[in-house]
């Protein structure tokens, strides 16, 4: 695996491939890498020829208090992890060479509406933050297709509008969540929980899933379930940040007759945040 930090020997090499006639796939991260990490490496392998991988702690997309100093970073072990994964190629910007400007100068891309509802109006600039960093690194990447996980449900959707709206000429592939064994949505942010609350932890997921279950029986008493679940994340400690029931189109209030939901939900246990979702076609 060829491991670079600057653009040029990403550019020169990527070219290479393109030149060839080689379908390139990428994945970017932020490091820290898991298994669920791996299975979009693994996906990006099915897609394209070739797969580049990303590793990058984006400081836009962190807010004041948040955690980007102590993000764990553990590129060495990463690197080993990608190796076997078969990646050909990771890129690790340093921050000046992604924002060369002050951050306040710093052009920004920004996906209304859908960036400012559940986790964009917990963390204000968060999306834009998100959007920017992955504007720019397809501009440098170049591919063919992008790989990203649905745990992260509203962020694949902000990526997808972005693409359309900017006429990216690049393929978004969502894949499925990846959890434990005990359901929990695999995040690097896992490590911070301690052994209690990751005993703990699993409830979220089984939270989503009793509500799941009550609409699949025709239940659609969207706010009095909502309350519920949220009742119920608080009773085994949770401290929850939304748990709401969207319409998985656009994530716009449902109505009754909506067949293709999506229940998201947002908790503090301890001081880790966790994010998960779960589908519901009731088709």
């Amino acid at each position: 695996m060829i491991v670079v930090s600057a653009v040029d020997a990403l550019r020169e090499q990527v070219a290479q491939w393109r030149s060839a006639g080689e379908r390139v796939a990428f994945v970017p991260t932020m490091g820290n890498l898991h298994d669920g990490h791996l299975a979009l490496v693994r996906q990006a392998r099915e897609l394209a020829d070739r797969v580049v991988v990303s590793i990058f702690v984006n400081p836009l997309q962190f807010g004041e208090g948040e955690d980007f100093e102590t993000y764990p970073r553990t590129l060495d072990e990463d690197v080993e992890r990608l190796i076997e994964a078969k990646a050909d190629l990771l890129f690790t910007p340093a921050v000046e060479t992604l924002y060369p400007r002050p951050r306040q100068l710093q052009t920004r891309v920004e996906v209304p509406l859908i960036s400012d509802m559940l986790c964009g109006a917990s963390r204000p600039g968060h999306f834009a933050g998100v959007a920017t960093v992955v504007c720019k690194l397809f501009n440098l990447v170049q591919a063919d297709v992008a790989v990203f996980g649905e745990k992260d449900f509203q962020q694949l959707m902000v990526i997808r509008r972005m693409v359309e709206d900017l006429c990216l000429p690049v393929e978004i592939e969502g894949l499925a969540t990846v959890r434990d064994e005990d359901g929990l949505a695999m995040s690097s942010r896992n490590g911070y929980l301690t052994k209690s609350e990751r005993a703990t932890a699993p409830a979220l997921y089984r939270t989503l899933q009793l509500i799941a279950v009550a609409l699949s029986t025709g239940d659609r008493a969207y706010r009095e379930l909502e309350a519920s679940a949220r009742s119920e994340l608080e009773r085994v400690g949770f401290t929850p940040d939304y748990f709401q029931i969207r319409r998985a189109e656009d994530l716009a209030e449902p109505t009754r007759g909506d067949r293709e939901l999506v229940i998201l939900a947002a908790a503090r246990l301890g001081g880790t945040r966790l994010i998960d979702n779960l589908r519901v076609d009731l088709d």
